[in-house]
C-alpha cells in the first residue's frame, strides 16, 4: 500500500480564494513558489484538481517542464485545445471513428490535431470562451513551472493573452469564469510575472507554497512503523529532523527511510536517519561550494550582491557598479566586464536570465548555502 498524505483543508482554502470567497482573494491569480521536489505538483494533481472537480470546475493543467523542446506558448494552447475536444464526447467519438485530423468546433473554428497550437485567427480568449461554453463550467487553468514562460517573447505573449482572457471573462460582481494558478520552483523567477508594470500580472503577489511539516512526518512515521518490528521503530523526532535536513523533500526522505528500514541497525535507526539525511544535504552543499570556489572575484561578488539585494536586482546600476568596484578594490570596472562575468555565471548554471533581461539565481538553494556557509565564515 502506498503512503498518501492529504492536505484537503489547503486545497479548500486555495479554491475559496480563487473563487473570491476566502479571506485571501486570488481572483486575479494565485502564484505559488516552492523548491522542486517538495510535493507541489503532487498537491496540484491530487488535491487541488480534486477539489476543483468537486466544485464543478473544468481544470486545465499544463506542466511547462514536460517538454523543454516545445515553446511554452504551444504547450498552453495544446492543453486548452485538447481539453475542448475532451469535453465534447461527440467530437472525441467522431474523430476516433473516422480518424479525422481536424474538427469544426461549434462552427467557430477548426482544430487541427496534426498542428501544434491554435489556428492563427483564434486567440486564447476565444478558445477559453468556447471551453466554458462546451463544459458549461468555469475554468481553472493551472500552469506548473510557469517561470518557463519568461524565456522568450512568444511564451510571454501567451501570459499576456491569459491575463487578457481573465479580464474579459471575469465580470465585476459576478463569479469568476476563469481562475488561474501559476507555480514556480524559484520565487525570484516567478516574481517576474508580477513584479513590474510591464509584467503580465503586475500587482499580484507570489505566495510561498507551504512545505510539508511535522504533521506529515508524524503520519509517515506511524505508517512506516506499522510495517516494522516492535524493536525496529523510527522515532517521530528523528524523522522530522531528517526531513528538515533534506529540504522537506518527501521523495528523498522515503528513499533514506527505506534503505535504513531494510539494512539498518534497529537500535540506531534515529542516528542512521540523521546521518544519511545530513550526508545528502552535505553532498548538495559541497557541489555549491565547489562551484563557488571556482569563480573569479567579480563573479563571486555578483552572486553575493544578487543574494543580498534580492528582487529587483539591477546588475548595471550605478550602485551595483560601485559595489563591484569597492569589493574588488578596482577603481573602475567596465560594463563589458560585468556582462562577461554574468554570461559565464549563466553558462555555469548559477545565474538565470529571462528573455527581458531580468536575473535570478538558477537554484534558490544556493542562497541558503551561501547564507549559512560563506556569509557565516566572513562574520
Amino acid at each position: 500500500m502506498n503512503f498518501i498524505f492529504k492536505r484537503h483543508p489547503l486545497a479548500i482554502a486555495y479554491c475559496d480564494s480563487l473563487a473570491g470567497q476566502g479571506i485571501a482573494n486570488a481572483t486575479s491569480g494565485l502564484f505559488l513558489a516552492a523548491p522542486r521536489r517538495v510535493g507541489k505538483s503532487t498537491f496540484l494533481l491530487n488535491e487541488l484538481i480534486s477539489e476543483a472537480k468537486n466544485r464543478n470546475w473544468t481544470t486545465v493543467y499544463i506542466d511547462l517542464w514536460v517538454n523543454l523542446n516545445v515553446n511554452p506558448a504551444d504547450l498552453i494552447a495544446d492543453a486548452i485545445k485538447n481539453k475542448i475536444i475532451e469535453q465534447d464526447n461527440k467530437f472525441a467519438r467522431i474523430a476516433k471513428k473516422v480518424k479525422l485530423d481536424k474538427i469544426n468546433v461549434l462552427g467557430a473554428f477548426v482544430l487541427n490535431f496534426t498542428n501544434r497550437g491554435l489556428p492563427e485567427n483564434i486567440t486564447l480568449t476565444d478558445a477559453l470562451r468556447i471551453l466554458i461554453k462546451i463544459s458549461e463550467q468555469p475554468i481553472l487553468l493551472i500552469i506548473d513551472e510557469a517561470q518557463q514562460a519568461l524565456m522568450n517573447e512568444k511564451a510571454m505573449n501567451a501570459m499576456f493573452a491569459i491575463k487578457s482572457a481573465r479580464d474579459q471573462l471575469n465580470l465585476p460582481g459576478e463569479k469568476p469564469l476563469l481562475m488561474l494558478v501559476f507555480t514556480g520552483s524559484n520565487r525570484d523567477k516567478l516574481a517576474h510575472l508580477v513584479l513590474k508594470k510591464n509584467n503580465p500580472f503586475f500587482g499580484s503577489d507570489v505566495t510561498p507554497f507551504p512545505l510539508l511539516n511535522k504533521d506529515y512526518t508524524d503520519t509517515f512515521t506511524d505508517w512506516v512503523n506499522q510495517n516494522l518490528g516492535k524493536n525496529n521503530q523510527f522515532s517521530k523526532t528523528s524523522m522530522h529532523q531528517a526531513f528538515k535536513f533534506v529540504g522537506h523533500r518527501p521523495e528523498i526522505l522515503r528513499q533514506i527511510t527505506g534503505k535504513i528500514a531494510l539494512n539498518g541497525d534497529a537500535n540506531n535507526l534515529g542516528e542512521l536517519l540523521h546521518k544519511d539525511a545530513l550526508t545528502w544535504q552535505n553532498r548538495v552543499w559541497e557541489e555549491f561550494e565547489s562551484d563557488f570556489n571556482s569563480l573569479n572575484p567579480l563573479q563571486k561578488i555578483i552572486l553575493q550582491t544578487l543574494i543580498q539585494k534580492g528582487q529587483p536586482w539591477l546588475p548595471f546600476s550605478e550602485e551595483s557598479m560601485q559595489t563591484y568596484s569597492d569589493m574588488t578594490g578596482e577603481q573602475t570596472i567596465s560594463t563589458a566586464t560585468v556582462q562577461s562575468a554574468i554570461q559565464s555565471l549563466r553558462e555555469r548554471g548559477l545565474l538565470w536570465q529571462s528573455g527581458r533581461g531580468s536575473y535570478a539565481l538558477e537554484d534558490d538553494s544556493f542562497a541558503e548555502w551561501f547564507k549559512h556557509t560563506v556569509h557565516l565564515s566572513e562574520t
